[in-house]
């Protein structure tokens, strides 16, 4: 059967699930008009498959468009790549960084003492604290002994984030510049943006401890660990970083309140509380603890004892604070505001800076200037007694003293056994740390000096009574040719008696009686009583040439007070470790061995009497009591002087400039004499009169001559010496 009649269908079968996203576009078939075959039609086409319609091409994009995405996208991933380095680097760092440095940090207790040295404590004879010196250091607290103020006060001032950063405060670093580049200053200069933390890492010295070999002095050291740049701030933040691991947050706190600063010589919040408030860290009111947070900025120049208006101030800013972070209701608040805090009874003691200063510098030095113990000095000073002599310079000062005037004047007061009561050092009361005129100052004695002449004649027989030619007078000096000594007055007396010569400030007896009863004689008296500084060999000595302190001057003058024996002056009664009852160390001064007798000493306190009754220390008188003194002025009156006593004290007073220029119409019995009385009349306010430890010498004979009344048991010369003494007295 032949089958070529009929078309051929596919031999591929159709596919059974068509594919969805594709339609058939197969149309059926028509049959043929024509075609071969039984069926009668012709052979079929074949059938058409599904066609995918046809891609649009594509937009060709801008070159300059591709070049620049490409290579921005480029430098991405380049950017991309570096930083995820950089950064797993430096993150490795910080963190080999940090875990250096808390592998030294010590104990927590190693670091609440940080002090350098020790503290020193003064105490007036009353037993009240007066002063004090060195690093004061009251004891260790923790943030959770001291009073809750204190420390929101702390935590509001320096650092509100404290409990909720890891030891660096990236939004306060990033204010602190904007502040300081709004101010026109460098990102890292003014306001630093440190937290807490990296506050006490800087205390810390971020671990770093003092040697004496590594830096010259401990001042260098210091600077060194406040350094500002950013390789220091990077330091400090890894060592804080490492302190929040190693610490508590409230141990970190504890750390810096009792390593901070806050003036006065305070370190810690125990210390400066005894020091402004007489009272205990734990006790402080809100006022208070704002006034020792608003320390922590400027301790010096916020000092209460520094400017008390100026730290109420600060207080009253970091009140606010307090409030506005919640830590003080708005009632409490105004409470505060209303009341600000005030200074103690003894914070408020300016007084006796000249006095602390001079104690601290004779006691030995490992108990006052390099202790590393807390020591207590109690003093031989009086505050009624240093209270009336800094009244008495400043009147003195406001009333009779020319306005511009740059003359200086210091003042002590001495009991007659060598205790210092009072001390000022210039005519700027209340300060301490500067130049003490009383102490430091050698100054030509002039006349002041006369005392010492008149008590090596006394001492060897002669009487107040004997008599001496005053008249021009010229003497040949070996190696300088011939003196001719003048009297102040440039006028002359005649025959006058020592008294009179004494009363009156006479150079030309002086001279004579020094040179009859001999300079070295003259010279041993002077320094047996106390005068410790080189005096001149020559003749010129009897007029005060030589150059002395007041201190010296004023303690010499007490052993003619007290009948002839010379004192030490001296400030320290004893000295004990705080806390102990044992002395460590007794006063070293007082009455030392007699210099002349106890009638020689009488017989001049009675010539020196007439000096202020008679003579040239007039001013010096006293409405209800008996004075004795001398006055004093040096060459071209570069120094001013007077030196008296009553029965109970003994005043010096020194004027002068500091350059050593002449003063302009001062002389000893002018406004030294005054500042004298100014200070001794407040210094014996309210107190008994007693008369003067005088002896009157008996009444000359006539039938005697001059300058032989002296009394048999004294007469230490032979004959020819008298001779000698008579022939250079102008006698017979």
């Amino acid at each position: 059967m032949s089958d070529s009649g009929r078309g051929k269908g596919r031999l591929v079968a159709d596919r059974r699930y068509p594919r969805a996203s594709q339609k058939s576009t197969t149309k059926p078939q028509g049959r043929k008009a024509s075609g071969g075959g039984a069926g009668g039609g012709g052979p079929s086409r074949p059938r058409k498959t599904a066609r995918k319609p046809a891609r649009k091409p594509a937009k060709k994009r801008n070159f300059l468009v591709a070049f620049v995405l490409g290579t921005f996208s480029w430098i991405l991933r380049i950017f991309w790549r570096i930083t995820w380095r950089v950064t797993a680097v430096v993150a490795l760092m910080l963190a080999l960084g940090v875990g250096f440095f808390y592998t030294q940090l010590p104990p927590v207790t190693d670091l609440l003492d940080g002090r350098a040295r020790g503290s020193v404590t003064l105490i007036d004879r009353n037993g009240a604290i007066f002063a004090w010196r060195g690093d004061q250091f009251g004891g260790a607290v923790t943030a959770s002994s001291v009073s809750k103020h204190l420390k929101n006060a702390v935590i509001a001032t320096e650092d509100k984030r404290f409990y909720h950063h890891f030891g660096v405060s990236p939004r306060g670093v990033a204010s602190a510049i904007r502040i300081n580049l709004a101010e026109g200053r460098g990102p890292l200069s003014g306001h630093g943006g440190s937290t807490i933390t990296q506050q006490t890492a800087k205390l810390l010295c971020i671990g770093v401890e003092y040697d004496s070999e590594v830096w010259k002095s401990e001042a260098d050291y210091v600077a060194d660990c406040r350094e500002s740049s950013l390789l220091r701030k990077g330091k400090e933040a890894l060592y804080a970083m490492a302190m929040e691991l190693k610490y508590t947050k409230d141990e970190i706190l504890s750390i810096y309140l009792n390593r901070a600063y806050m003036g006065g010589g305070a370190y810690g919040a125990e210390a400066a509380a005894e020091r402004y408030f007489g009272k205990n860290a734990a006790t402080l009111n809100p006022q208070e603890s704002a006034m020792l947070a608003g320390l922590l900025t400027a301790p010096s120049s916020l000092a209460p004892t520094n400017d008390l208006e100026r730290s109420q101030a600060r207080a009253a800013t970091v009140l606010r604070l307090m409030e506005d972070q919640g830590y003080l209701s708005d009632a409490e608040e105004k409470a505060a505001q209303a009341s600000p805090a005030t200074l103690s009874e003894e914070a408020q003691r300016k007084t006796g800076g000249y006095f602390a200063d001079w104690v601290m510098s004779t006691g030995p030095e490992y108990f006052t200037r390099d202790t590393m113990e807390d020591v207590v000095i109690r003093t031989t000073l009086d505050p009624k007694l240093q209270q009336a002599a800094e009244d008495a310079m400043n009147s003195v000062y406001e009333s009779k003293v020319k306005e511009g005037s740059k003359a200086q004047a210091a003042i002590v007061v001495m009991s007659s056994d060598g205790a210092v009561r009072a001390m000022v050092g210039g005519r700027k009361t209340g300060v301490s740390g500067v130049f003490n005129r009383a102490t430091q100052a050698k100054r030509q004695t002039g006349s002041a000096f006369k005392p010492f002449v008149y008590a090596t004649a006394l001492e060897l027989g002669y009487s107040p009574y004997d008599t001496v030619v005053d008249e021009p007078f010229c003497m040949n000096v070996p190696g300088s040719g011939q003196w001719c000594p003048q009297n102040y007055s440039k006028t002359y007396k005649g025959r006058v008696t020592l008294t009179t010569a004494l009363a009156h400030s006479l150079n030309i007896p002086a001279v004579k009686i020094s040179e009859a009863v001999g300079r070295d004689l003259v010279h041993k008296v002077a320094t047996d009583f106390g005068i410790k500084s080189e005096l001149n060999d020559g003749p010129a000595m009897a007029l005060g040439t030589s150059e002395a302190s007041l201190l010296e001057m004023t303690g010499a003058y007490a052993g003619i007070l007290n009948g002839g024996s010379a004192v030490t002056p001296y400030g320290l009664v004893d000295l004990r470790l705080k806390g102990e009852d044992e002395v460590l160390m007794g006063t070293g001064g007082g009455i030392r061995e007699r210099v002349i007798q106890s009638e020689a000493a009488g017989q001049l306190v009675w010539m020196m009497e007439h000096v202020v009754s008679e003579g040239t220390g007039g001013r010096a008188k006293l409405p209800d009591r008996e004075v004795a003194g001398k006055t004093g002025t040096s060459n071209d009156a570069r120094d001013a002087w007077f030196i008296g006593f009553t029965s109970d004290y003994v005043v010096g007073v020194w004027m002068g400039n500091d350059d050593n220029s002449p003063l302009t119409g001062v002389t000893g019995g002018g406004l030294p004499a005054e500042i004298w009385r100014e200070t001794m009349l407040r210094v014996t306010d309210g107190t008994e009169a007693t008369p003067l430890p005088a002896i009157a010498p008996a009444a000359p004979e006539p039938a005697q001559p001059q300058v032989q009344q002296r009394q048999p048991e004294r007469q230490r010369r032979d004959n020819i010496i008298q001779q000698v003494i008579r022939d250079l007295l102008g006698g017979g």
